[in-house]
């Protein structure tokens, strides 16, 4: 179960604010359908089904991200996600407190796991990892209108 240092939902927006979504947690707490529940509403807000393959491909991505903070670091870590103000970006941030930066291993059909960040990678126009004092953030950047996300 996820313990929430600090979550928020935008309710009320002016129209040029983006709707955004945090939470921290200790890492016996966290919960990867907590976090795509998390999506899931969010996009709702913003005025997209969830279930369109948009909301699918954000689930997704929320899920992997989580899951590598989860098994390669010790400690707390944090998700972030953001809709811009036009609803046709998401911005997902997770940070954790290792400071080793995601690796993309080398791609082997026959290797069972490991196959996530590929995924992610595919599904995002822009992956990125932000160094911190203690660890790191890493950014996806998911359309969810246009070429994109179709």
């Amino acid at each position: 179960m996820v313990t929430p240092l600090k979550h928020r939902a935008s309710e009320e927006q002016e129209p040029a604010a983006p709707l955004r979504y945090s939470v921290a947690w200790d890492a016996a707490d966290a919960s990867i359908a907590d976090a795509r529940a998390a999506v899931r509403t969010l996009l709702a807000r913003a005025g997209h089904d969830p279930g369109d393959r948009p909301g699918q491909d954000a689930q997704l991505v929320v899920s992997e991200l989580v899951t590598n903070a989860l098994r390669h670091a010790p400690g707390p870590a944090a998700l972030a996600l953001e809709v811009s103000p036009d609803a046709d970006l998401l911005r997902i941030t997770v940070s954790d407190s290792s400071p080793r930066p995601p690796r993309l291993p080398a791609h082997d059909p026959r290797r069972v796991g490991g196959h996530g960040l590929h995924l992610v990678t595919r599904l995002c126009g822009r992956l990125h990892t932000v160094p911190q004092a203690t660890g790191k953030k890493v950014v996806a950047h998911l359309r969810l209108r246009g070429p994109a996300a179709s």
